[in-house]
């Protein structure tokens, strides 16, 4: 357990199941990266105040493997704002077996870009629209 605490906005809360193990027994690398995008997604979506991609995974750093039962929390916060891409920095954390000790799993950067209905860069708002 670290004393470390998450940072950014819990975006995403969710619970790793069985289906979703490797060989090894471990929850698989790639539903982790998938959960990331999720709420990267949610966050830089919010952010453009409209339709975004992701365009690149920066870094991801996998620092502890997470368990079936563990509850996966993604924090997220705009790290970046381009004129039509955004940083999105993320940590994973677990609450292990749903009700143990909190622990960072994975930390990582994705790159987002705002795009219109064609699919076509578009400029990210200079502000945050408020909500």
């Amino acid at each position: 357990m670290s004393d470390e605490e998450p940072t950014g906005e819990l975006t995403l809360r969710t619970l790793a199941m069985p289906a979703d193990v490797n060989v090894n027994g471990d929850i698989f690398g790639g539903w982790v990266l998938s959960q990331m995008d999720i709420a990267a997604g949610i966050i830089a979506g919010g952010r453009a105040n409209g339709r975004v991609a992701t365009v690149a995974v920066d870094a991801m750093k996998f620092i502890r493997p997470v368990k079936v039962g563990d509850v996966l929390c993604i924090y997220a916060s705009i790290d970046r704002v381009g004129t039509t891409s955004m940083g999105v920095g993320l940590e994973a954390w677990v609450r292990r077996s749903r009700v143990g000790g909190r622990e960072k799993v994975t930390e990582a950067t994705f790159t987002f870009v705002a795009i219109d209905s064609d699919g076509n860069p578009r400029p990210v708002p200079k502000e945050p629209v408020k909500v």
